[in-house]
């Protein structure tokens, strides 16, 4: 199996967040709540089950998937979309494709060293956040 990620992270670097939000549409106002925050994920694995938990004290969002199976994703609390979302591994990482009203939207995960690594995607925009793992 490849690398376990399971753990918490807390964010310590958000570059390019701004224009990926304006990618997928978001308001004026929630982008600048949204650009202060600083976001801890909680990651859950067990073989090819993830659960990912991203919390802020604006809002939380819940991820739930098995490695290889599309399913319907709402993304309530983000753009409050509807996509069908397939992750799958690429070697150690975790690359998610959610088809949808918007064009090439996914993201990466991938850890080097002692970082969690997050390319999030959506049309011509990536935003490249990194998280350190909590003790």
């Amino acid at each position: 199996m490849p690398v376990d990620y399971s753990g918490t992270w807390d964010i310590v670097s958000n570059v390019n967040f701004e224009a990926y939000m304006v990618a997928l549409g978001i308001d004026f106002a929630t982008r600048k709540i949204a650009s202060m925050l600083k976001p801890q994920k909680v990651i859950k694995q067990d073989g090819d089950h993830f659960t990912i938990q991203t919390f802020t004290t604006f809002r939380n969002y819940e991820c739930i998937f098995k490695i290889g199976e599309e399913y319907q994703e709402v993304t309530k609390g983000l753009d409050n979309r509807t996509c069908q979302t397939v992750v799958n591994w690429e070697h150690d990482k975790l690359v998610c494709v959610q088809k949808g009203e918007k064009k090439n939207r996914g993201w990466k995960h991938w850890i080097q060293g002692d970082e969690l690594h997050l390319e999030l995607t959506c049309a011509d925009q990536v935003c490249k956040q990194i998280f350190k793992r909590t003790l």
